[in-house]
């Protein structure tokens, strides 16, 4: 059986009633008492105070039964107050709460009092609350990619791409990612990539190469001269140019120490020159605006597309992974970096406060929508059994001030007569 959540309340009610009630019979016996007693100005002191008592009490009965039912169950006009005017009570009740109780400077000085970063901390170092919200990102990131690959996205990033890759700090940017290479030797492995093809070509056309340097020999020198000398200046050709490429070496040589002054030199002009950095971002624009060039950028992007959800599909996937491992790290900012802190809290503040007004504006129609079904019955007993109470002490009050009031008007009435 479903044990009352109101039973104390009930209780303590009926105990209040039934002593404003008794107090109520009391003053009633009294006046009562006062008629048969024999008439002396003691017994018309009492039956004065009585009645007025009396009259007090039953004034403040009906006050109070009025607020939540008629009484008597008479029809009296403005009685039953709370269940007749429930909607305007709810409404009532929604606004003050929304005006007075969550207020800007309440919510200012709430919110100032709340370490948001470290809540936001924890929540994020607990691998049982992140793994859900990596797994939730990463099963939005399909979509997300869709929505930017269709329709006006994709134009509009087709049209802006260009523009932010050849803007103006772009020689800057790729200065700096050359640097990078060329910091750690990157630019010489490529150096050697370009020669060891160079090589290959070399070995691969090398009969070709031969016929083609006889032929130019023959339209330069005659067809004698070509005859005569041709394969000879061919051989020698093929064979300096085979021992040049030979002589640059992995360790050092002077065409790989003057390639790398050259390197030097453009990363610094693309950093510091405007003129070289405006020709790169022009060629940047040029080479991104080319149709050959955005399908292969497109081709690329649905492979990493394609890759990423069969990535995604996979829960113990590498996009989970790299998420989770974001969470983490954004924890351990927040945990060490006060400036990060203050920005989370700022950002949060400033949050809650602009959907304030908005939340007063809900919060006031949800309690006044909540109120207004509430049962008139329902309503009529849960607001009773809180304030029915206090309400009965003014059904006390009333009796009490009444029958002293009584006394005193008697008594003065006494005194002006025998004066």
């Amino acid at each position: 059986m479903t044990q009352d959540p109101d039973a104390s309340l009930r209780v303590s009610l009926n105990r209040h009633r039934l002593f404003a009630s008794g107090l109520l019979a009391l003053m009633a016996a009294l006046a009562m008492l006062g008629y048969l007693l024999p008439l002396s100005p003691w017994t018309s002191l009492l039956r004065d105070a009585a009645k007025a008592g009396f009259i007090g009490g039953v004034a403040d009965w009906f006050a109070v039964t009025a607020l939540f039912r008629h009484p008597l169950g008479l029809p009296i006009p403005h009685t039953a107050i709370l269940p007749a005017q429930k909607e305007r009570l709810g409404n009532a009740l929604g606004r003050f709460v929304a005006n007075h109780v969550f207020t800007e400077a309440d919510i200012r000085r709430v919110l100032g009092n709340v370490d948001f970063p470290a809540i936001l901390r924890r929540f994020l170092a607990d691998p049982a609350a992140t793994r859900p919200l990596a797994e939730a990102l990463a099963g939005m990131l399909p979509k997300l990619l869709a929505s930017i690959e269709d329709g006006r996205a994709r134009r509009l990033l087709v049209r802006l791409l260009p523009k932010l890759v050849g803007g103006r700090a772009s020689g800057v940017v790729v200065a700096r990612a050359l640097a990078g290479l060329v910091a750690g030797g990157r630019h010489q492995e490529m150096f050697s990539f370009i020669l060891g093809q160079l090589k290959d070509t070399l070995a691969n056309r090398e009969e070709s190469l031969r016929d083609a340097i006889k032929e130019r020999v023959r339209e330069q020198g005659g067809k004698l001269v070509g005859w005569a000398l041709g394969a000879t200046v061919a051989n020698r050709v093929l064979s300096a140019v085979n021992t040049e490429l030979e002589r640059i070496s992995p360790d050092s040589s002077e065409m790989r120490d003057a390639f790398d002054e050259w390197v030097h030199r453009e990363i610094n002009r693309m950093e510091t020159d405007p003129e070289r950095a405006a020709e790169l971002s022009q060629a940047l624009r040029g080479v991104l605006a080319h149709d050959t060039v955005k399908a292969w950028a497109w081709d690329v992007w649905a492979r990493m597309r394609r890759a990423l959800e069969m990535d995604v599909a996979n829960p113990h996937g590498r996009s989970v992974a790299v998420i989770e491992a974001a969470l983490a790290n954004l924890s351990d900012v927040l945990e060490k970096d006060p400036q990060a802190q203050a920005r989370v809290n700022a950002a949060f503040q400033t949050l809650v406060l602009r959907l304030l007004p908005g939340a007063q504006a809900e919060g006031a129609k949800f309690i006044g929508n909540v109120v207004g079904t509430w049962d008139a019955a329902t309503i009529t007993e849960k607001l009773e059994l809180r304030v029915g109470k206090d309400l009965q002490y003014i059904r006390v009050n009333g009796t009490l001030v009444g029958f002293f009031l009584g006394a005193a008007i008697n008594l003065a009435l006494l005194a002006l007569h025998l004066s």
